[in-house]
């Protein structure tokens, strides 16, 4: 008979980097991610016996990790803590070279830029269904709205993410 730890190691491998997004993304500061994705799976492994599958384990990690970043911010606020309000971009590998690195730095820097023009609806659904590749009913579940709502929201992302970077491709030729 296979060890309950065992099954938690595995559960803990399979969403440990989702949980750790989801919390950057919610506002915990990178030197605090390390903390709060452990009290997350805390939370995980206290509460798994009486998980009723009424949802995916995703969706309930999912509802777990905003609980989390919430108290954690309002913690920091408390303490009058700066919390980071926009996730830094994903580190970069260093393999390869140095024009390919500065490129994708440039990349994830225009990504989190026009990201961060979106709504916080906006952009949670668009991260959720085009990043994380959630079908539309398990982000529906997670922000806890109708799958339609949620169909509306990404279609408002990818329309102002459209318009957004074709006002900064105009600039860009103005400069040019």
């Amino acid at each position: 008979m296979p060890s309950p730890h065992a099954d938690f190691d595995a559960l803990f491998e399979a969403h440990c980097d989702f949980a750790w997004r989801v919390l950057h993304r919610h506002g915990v500061a990178e030197r605090d991610l390390e903390d709060q994705c452990q009290e997350v799976f805390v939370v995980v492994h206290r509460n798994l016996p009486g998980f009723e599958a009424r949802s995916t384990l995703k969706t309930w990690i999912y509802g777990i990790c905003r609980r989390v970043a919430a108290n954690y911010r309002r913690r920091a606020a408390g303490r009058e803590l700066l919390v980071e309000t926009a996730p830094e971009p994903a580190p970069v590998d260093t393999e390869g070279e140095p024009f390919e690195q500065l490129a994708t730095r440039q990349g994830l820097a225009l990504l989190e830029g026009l990201l961060g023009q979106l709504t916080p609806e906006q952009r949670e659904v668009f991260l959720l269904y085009e990043v994380e590749e959630l079908t539309m009913r398990e982000v529906a579940e997670m922000l806890e709205c109708s799958q339609n709502t949620a169909f509306s929201r990404l279609y408002s992302a990818r329309r102002d993410l459209e318009a957004a970077l074709k006002r900064l491709r105009a600039r860009r030729r103005v400069v040019a």
